[in-house]
């Protein structure tokens, strides 16, 4: 199997040992994306709302650099401090992927890096090669 790391300037920096993204064939797994504005390295302040939006956006520039967009998402898992915060998470979340519904997982769990309410990972398909 082909892997390869996608990284570009415009991604969204990481916290750690890992990549941003990494295309195994013809499927992307998109490591777990946090409310961080990349410009300020900072939670987006206002709550679960806006660091899901936030979470969101920064999954949407990582596909738009490898050409894809949020319909070619095929499963997310996220990850939520507190789970009571689904509803207004879920909002924000069914307003990012329009009519497109990716399968989910959703799971609470002790705590997050920096702080954070929410993180989202997810796996995006590449398409078929014809």
């Amino acid at each position: 199997m082909n892997k390869e790391t996608a990284s570009t300037p415009l991604m969204p920096g990481t916290f750690g040992a890992y990549a941003t993204a990494v295309k195994a064939g013809r499927l992307v797994f998109i490591s777990g994306q946090l409310g961080v504005d990349p410009a300020t390295g900072k939670l987006a302040p206002g709550g679960i709302e806006a660091e899901t939006r936030q979470c969101l956006a920064n999954m949407r520039m990582i596909l738009f650099q490898l050409g894809l967009t949020m319909s070619d998402v095929a499963k997310t898992t996220v990850f939520l401090r507190d789970i009571a915060d689904i509803d207004r998470m879920n909002g924000i979340y069914a307003e990012a992927f329009g009519e497109h519904r990716p399968a989910r997982s959703t799971v609470q769990i002790v705590a997050l890096n920096k702080g954070a309410l929410v993180e989202i990972e997810a796996v995006a398909y590449l398409g078929s090669e014809d």
